[in-house]
């Protein structure tokens, strides 16, 4: 063997070392770059529905769940709250709901698919504010004319169990029901439009 043919063959090596070095850099810079197309964890987040399992929220229980960034709170009502919701609509600002803050599939003064559910967005609409679920009736610092409801710490307004306001409150609205859905008896998708919308 000669000192020529040794040069060949670790020429060869050295040429097909590299190039497979060359190659897996190749790809590990392209993988994390393509991956980079796609949208983030959180950007899928912010607009993918949520699923909910309504049969473990308790009969006066509310929940919250995250949805597009914001709180939605779903409050399986009593019929004694349904029965207050009844009795506040001369109370009210917009008690039969015209102003579009809910879907055109919800009406009446439930403002719900289902009257025992309540599907809202928790957020005041008056200044952004995260109001409190108070749903006992008549508590000392609230009056006795209070009948169960949604109050905001912020500047005082003052909702009732289907997110209607007040007169003379701060919100000038009522709080926003977004779309939603019941997939079944027990599951609510939240971000979704009823197949018949």
């Amino acid at each position: 063997m000669n000192n020529g043919d040794v040069s060949q063959g670790r020429r060869r090596f050295l040429i097909g070392a590299t190039a497979a070095v060359g190659g897996v850099g190749v790809i590990g810079a392209a993988v994390p770059f393509v991956a980079s197309w796609n949208p983030s964890a959180k950007a899928e987040a912010a607009g993918a529905p949520v699923t909910v399992n309504v049969e473990k929220i308790e009969p006066g229980q509310q929940i919250t769940v995250e949805w597009r960034g914001k709180p939605v709170w779903v409050i399986r009502r009593t019929p004694e709250m349904l029965e207050n919701i009844k009795k506040l609509n001369d109370r009210l600002r917009d008690p039969q709901s015209e102003e579009p803050q809910q879907p055109e599939y919800i009406d009446g003064v439930y403002r719900a698919l289902k009257p025992e559910f309540a599907v809202l967005v928790g957020i005041c609409t008056h200044l952004g504010c995260v109001p409190t679920y108070r749903p006992e009736v008549a508590p000392a610092d609230l009056g006795d004319e209070w009948l169960g409801g949604l109050f905001c710490p912020c500047h005082g307004s003052r909702f009732d169990l289907a997110g209607r306001v007040f007169f003379s409150q701060p919100a000038p609205l009522n709080l926003e029901v977004p779309p939603y859905r019941f997939d079944d008896d027990v599951t609510l998708t939240i971000g979704l439009d009823p197949e018949a919308a």
